[in-house]
């Protein structure tokens, strides 16, 4: 049976840069040179990474680690946080499988790795999913017609 496998993507990963990239477009309208600019612009020296899960091989999901997320743009009282867990995304065919929640818990590890003791998240889709993973809801907003929960995560 094959098992995930995790990777920290490196800016010069472009094959799998254009795959997060083409992902986040369809199921986001995130533009796809946004995307590839951020990644690639992820130094390998801070605290910020992207990763992919893959399963035998093949790329199935991904999520990254950021300072900056967009809700700050909306919400700039919560720049007091840093250490973002963001931009979680499974293709269709593998949700509800526990590849989310792998992902999750690798960046989750990998951030306490990097000595970060707290870390973030918003969601208006998987708050039950986050729960059932340790994460705790810090705060709750309605932001363009969304119940958003602003959710923190102890991880030393």
């Amino acid at each position: 049976m094959d098992k995930y496998k995790c990777l920290k993507i490196l800016p010069d990963d472009e094959m799998y840069i254009s795959i997060i990239a083409s992902w986040y477009f369809h199921e986001w309208g995130i533009a796809e040179a946004d995307t590839i600019d951020r990644i690639k612009g992820l130094g390998t020296d801070n605290e910020e990474f992207q990763v992919l899960l893959t399963l035998g091989g093949k790329p199935i999901a991904t999520g990254g680690l950021y300072n900056h997320v967009g809700l700050l743009n909306k919400l700039p009282h919560l720049k007091i946080h840093k250490h973002w867990l963001a931009l979680v995304y499974t293709i269709p065919e593998y949700r509800g499988n526990g590849a989310g929640s792998a992902i999750c818990m690798e960046i989750e590890k990998m951030a306490g790795d990097l000595g970060c003791s707290v870390i973030y998240l918003f969601t208006h889709t998987a708050e039950n999913l986050y729960q059932r993973l340790g994460w705790n809801t810090v705060q709750r907003l309605t932001l363009a017609d969304k119940n958003i929960a602003v959710m923190k995560r102890d991880v030393l």
